[in-house]
Protein backbone atom coordinates (compact mmCIF):
# COMPACT_ATOMS: atom_id res chain seq x y z
CA UNK A 1 0.00 0.00 0.00
CA UNK A 2 2.72 2.25 0.98
CA UNK A 3 4.81 1.73 -2.34
CA UNK A 4 1.74 2.84 -4.12
CA UNK A 5 1.09 5.95 -2.41
CA UNK A 6 4.78 6.77 -2.96
CA UNK A 7 4.58 6.11 -6.91
CA UNK A 8 1.02 8.30 -7.04
CA UNK A 9 3.14 11.25 -5.18
CA UNK A 10 5.96 10.80 -8.07
CA UNK A 11 3.17 11.64 -10.54
CA UNK A 12 3.40 15.66 -11.17
CA UNK A 13 -0.55 15.16 -11.71
CA UNK A 14 -1.24 13.59 -8.33
CA UNK A 15 -3.44 16.53 -7.31
CA UNK A 16 -6.13 15.77 -10.60
CA UNK A 17 -5.59 12.44 -10.02
CA UNK A 18 -6.80 12.06 -6.66
CA UNK A 19 -9.66 14.33 -8.10
CA UNK A 20 -10.58 11.90 -10.45
CA UNK A 21 -10.62 9.60 -8.38
CA UNK A 22 -12.39 11.07 -6.07
CA UNK A 23 -15.33 11.64 -8.24
CA UNK A 24 -14.90 8.18 -9.56
CA UNK A 25 -15.25 6.70 -6.24
CA UNK A 26 -18.72 8.57 -5.26
CA UNK A 27 -20.24 7.46 -8.49
CA UNK A 28 -19.40 3.92 -7.54
CA UNK A 29 -21.06 4.92 -3.87
CA UNK A 30 -24.87 5.24 -5.41
CA UNK A 31 -23.89 2.41 -7.54
CA UNK A 32 -23.38 0.49 -4.12
CA UNK A 33 -26.48 2.04 -1.99
CA UNK A 34 -28.13 0.49 -5.24
CA UNK A 35 -26.71 -3.16 -4.82
CA UNK A 36 -28.39 -2.68 -0.91
CA UNK A 37 -31.40 -2.02 -1.99
CA UNK A 38 -31.93 -4.70 -4.38
CA UNK A 39 -29.98 -7.61 -2.36
CA UNK A 40 -32.15 -10.68 -1.90
CA UNK A 41 -31.68 -13.24 0.75
CA UNK A 42 -32.55 -15.91 -1.75
CA UNK A 43 -29.88 -15.21 -4.11
CA UNK A 44 -26.22 -14.88 -3.95
CA UNK A 45 -24.69 -11.38 -4.72
CA UNK A 46 -21.55 -9.62 -4.63
CA UNK A 47 -20.85 -6.05 -4.83
CA UNK A 48 -17.12 -5.61 -6.52
CA UNK A 49 -14.99 -2.98 -7.44
CA UNK A 50 -18.41 -1.02 -8.69
CA UNK A 51 -20.34 -4.31 -10.09
CA UNK A 52 -22.83 -6.39 -8.85
CA UNK A 53 -22.29 -10.28 -9.37
CA UNK A 54 -25.05 -12.82 -9.19
CA UNK A 55 -23.38 -16.20 -8.54
CA UNK A 56 -24.71 -18.83 -10.61
CA UNK A 57 -25.94 -22.57 -9.26
CA UNK A 58 -22.82 -24.80 -7.56
CA UNK A 59 -22.06 -28.43 -8.21
CA UNK A 60 -22.67 -30.45 -5.85
CA UNK A 61 -19.37 -31.38 -5.15
CA UNK A 62 -18.79 -27.76 -4.14
CA UNK A 63 -21.56 -27.35 -1.82
CA UNK A 64 -20.72 -30.91 -0.51
CA UNK A 65 -17.39 -29.35 0.30
CA UNK A 66 -18.67 -25.83 1.82
CA UNK A 67 -21.33 -27.53 4.40
CA UNK A 68 -18.53 -30.10 5.07
CA UNK A 69 -16.29 -27.79 6.22
CA UNK A 70 -18.90 -25.46 7.61
CA UNK A 71 -20.26 -28.37 10.04
CA UNK A 72 -17.34 -29.19 11.72
CA UNK A 73 -16.04 -25.07 12.23
CA UNK A 74 -19.47 -24.47 13.25
CA UNK A 75 -19.69 -27.26 15.87
CA UNK A 76 -16.27 -26.70 17.28
CA UNK A 77 -16.98 -23.05 17.56
CA UNK A 78 -19.58 -23.56 19.48
CA UNK A 79 -18.33 -25.84 21.78
CA UNK A 80 -15.61 -24.18 22.54
CA UNK A 81 -17.72 -21.14 22.47
CA UNK A 82 -15.32 -19.36 20.26
CA UNK A 83 -16.89 -16.76 18.01
CA UNK A 84 -19.70 -17.09 15.49
CA UNK A 85 -19.26 -18.66 11.86
CA UNK A 86 -20.97 -17.84 8.66
CA UNK A 87 -22.07 -19.67 5.55
CA UNK A 88 -22.59 -18.63 2.30
CA UNK A 89 -25.13 -15.77 2.68
CA UNK A 90 -23.33 -13.53 5.57
CA UNK A 91 -22.09 -9.99 4.00
CA UNK A 92 -19.25 -9.17 4.72
CA UNK A 93 -18.55 -5.51 3.78
CA UNK A 94 -15.25 -3.87 3.51
CA UNK A 95 -14.61 -0.52 2.90
CA UNK A 96 -14.94 -0.82 -1.11
CA UNK A 97 -16.61 -4.25 -1.74
CA UNK A 98 -19.06 -6.63 -0.20
CA UNK A 99 -18.32 -10.24 -0.55
CA UNK A 100 -20.41 -13.29 0.82
CA UNK A 101 -17.98 -15.62 1.97
CA UNK A 102 -18.25 -19.65 1.48
CA UNK A 103 -17.37 -20.08 4.95
CA UNK A 104 -16.19 -17.60 7.92
CA UNK A 105 -15.31 -16.77 11.63
CA UNK A 106 -15.42 -14.19 13.59
CA UNK A 107 -13.97 -14.27 16.93
CA UNK A 108 -15.57 -13.61 20.15
CA UNK A 109 -14.18 -10.20 19.96
CA UNK A 110 -16.13 -8.96 16.94
CA UNK A 111 -19.06 -11.81 17.53
CA UNK A 112 -20.28 -10.15 21.14
CA UNK A 113 -21.23 -7.41 19.49
CA UNK A 114 -23.08 -8.95 16.78
CA UNK A 115 -27.17 -7.90 16.57
CA UNK A 116 -30.23 -10.60 15.89
CA UNK A 117 -31.39 -8.49 12.37
CA UNK A 118 -27.67 -7.28 11.42
CA UNK A 119 -27.58 -7.80 7.73
CA UNK A 120 -23.60 -6.37 6.87
CA UNK A 121 -20.76 -7.31 8.78
CA UNK A 122 -17.05 -6.79 9.28
CA UNK A 123 -13.97 -8.37 7.98
CA UNK A 124 -13.64 -11.95 9.79
CA UNK A 125 -10.87 -13.50 11.13
CA UNK A 126 -10.85 -16.38 9.00
CA UNK A 127 -12.67 -16.79 5.09
CA UNK A 128 -12.69 -20.03 2.98
CA UNK A 129 -13.63 -19.58 -0.27
CA UNK A 130 -14.37 -22.47 -2.40
CA UNK A 131 -13.27 -22.50 -6.00
CA UNK A 132 -15.75 -22.57 -8.68
CA UNK A 133 -14.74 -21.98 -12.65
CA UNK A 134 -16.77 -18.44 -12.40
CA UNK A 135 -15.32 -17.76 -8.92
CA UNK A 136 -11.61 -18.89 -9.18
CA UNK A 137 -10.68 -15.49 -10.71
CA UNK A 138 -11.73 -12.84 -7.82
CA UNK A 139 -11.42 -15.56 -4.78
CA UNK A 140 -7.81 -15.38 -6.59
CA UNK A 141 -7.34 -11.91 -7.28
CA UNK A 142 -9.45 -9.02 -5.50
CA UNK A 143 -10.71 -10.93 -2.96
CA UNK A 144 -7.11 -12.80 -2.05
CA UNK A 145 -6.07 -8.43 -1.72
CA UNK A 146 -9.04 -7.21 -0.45
CA UNK A 147 -8.95 -9.68 2.59
CA UNK A 148 -5.43 -9.20 3.79
CA UNK A 149 -5.87 -5.36 3.15
CA UNK A 150 -8.59 -5.62 5.61
CA UNK A 151 -6.38 -7.79 8.02
CA UNK A 152 -8.29 -11.34 7.82
CA UNK A 153 -5.66 -12.69 9.49
CA UNK A 154 -6.77 -16.36 7.44
CA UNK A 155 -7.71 -17.47 4.40
CA UNK A 156 -8.25 -20.70 2.83
CA UNK A 157 -8.88 -21.64 -0.72
CA UNK A 158 -10.78 -24.95 -0.97
CA UNK A 159 -10.28 -26.82 -4.53
CA UNK A 160 -13.40 -29.36 -4.72
CA UNK A 161 -12.21 -30.49 -8.47
CA UNK A 162 -8.87 -31.39 -7.18
CA UNK A 163 -9.77 -31.92 -3.45
CA UNK A 164 -7.00 -29.57 -1.68
CA UNK A 165 -6.62 -26.98 0.40
CA UNK A 166 -4.47 -23.71 0.39
CA UNK A 167 -4.12 -22.32 3.67
CA UNK A 168 -2.86 -18.72 3.74
CA UNK A 169 -1.71 -17.05 6.91
CA UNK A 170 -1.53 -12.85 7.00
CA UNK A 171 2.74 -11.79 7.67
CA UNK A 172 4.24 -9.10 9.04
CA UNK A 173 3.74 -7.08 5.75
CA UNK A 174 0.15 -7.44 5.58
CA UNK A 175 0.05 -9.95 2.79
CA UNK A 176 -0.76 -13.66 2.73
CA UNK A 177 1.95 -16.02 2.95
CA UNK A 178 0.99 -19.88 1.38
CA UNK A 179 1.81 -22.58 4.47
CA UNK A 180 0.06 -25.45 3.22
CA UNK A 181 -1.12 -26.69 0.10
CA UNK A 182 -2.61 -30.40 0.44
CA UNK A 183 -4.81 -33.32 -0.26
CA UNK A 184 -4.27 -34.94 2.85
CA UNK A 185 -2.65 -34.58 6.32
CA UNK A 186 -3.65 -32.02 9.56
CA UNK A 187 -4.86 -28.37 8.69
CA UNK A 188 -4.19 -26.35 11.89
CA UNK A 189 -5.92 -22.80 11.74
CA UNK A 190 -4.47 -20.30 13.51
CA UNK A 191 -7.47 -17.67 13.82
CA UNK A 192 -9.70 -20.23 15.34
CA UNK A 193 -7.78 -21.43 18.33
CA UNK A 194 -7.13 -25.31 18.43
CA UNK A 195 -9.20 -26.13 15.90
CA UNK A 196 -7.24 -28.87 13.27
CA UNK A 197 -8.68 -31.49 11.32
CA UNK A 198 -7.81 -33.69 8.35
CA UNK A 199 -7.84 -31.78 5.22
CA UNK A 200 -9.82 -35.60 4.08
CA UNK A 201 -12.84 -34.58 5.97
CA UNK A 202 -13.81 -31.80 3.83
CA UNK A 203 -13.87 -33.96 0.89
CA UNK A 204 -14.91 -37.17 2.15
CA UNK A 205 -18.19 -37.91 3.95
CA UNK A 206 -16.92 -40.70 6.19
CA UNK A 207 -13.82 -38.51 7.22
CA UNK A 208 -16.10 -35.61 8.47
CA UNK A 209 -18.34 -37.80 10.30
CA UNK A 210 -15.20 -39.29 12.45
CA UNK A 211 -13.95 -36.05 12.67
CA UNK A 212 -17.35 -34.33 13.51
CA UNK A 213 -17.71 -37.46 16.38
CA UNK A 214 -14.00 -36.10 17.77
CA UNK A 215 -14.94 -32.78 18.34
CA UNK A 216 -18.03 -34.08 19.78
CA UNK A 217 -16.42 -36.50 22.06
CA UNK A 218 -13.63 -34.03 23.21
CA UNK A 219 -16.11 -31.35 24.77
CA UNK A 220 -17.69 -33.82 27.29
Amino acid sequence: MNITVEKTLEMPNAVLFARQLEVALKKEQKKRQHFYSIIDENKKMEFINGEIYFQSPVKLRHNSAMLALAKLLHTYTAVNKLGYVGAEKLLVSLTRNDYEPDVCFFGKEKATKFKAAQMQFPAPDLVVEVLSKTTETHDRGIKFTDYAAHGVSEYWIVDPENETLEQYILDDDGEYELIMKSKDGMVRSQAVSGFKIPVRSIFSEAENLKTLQAILGGSK
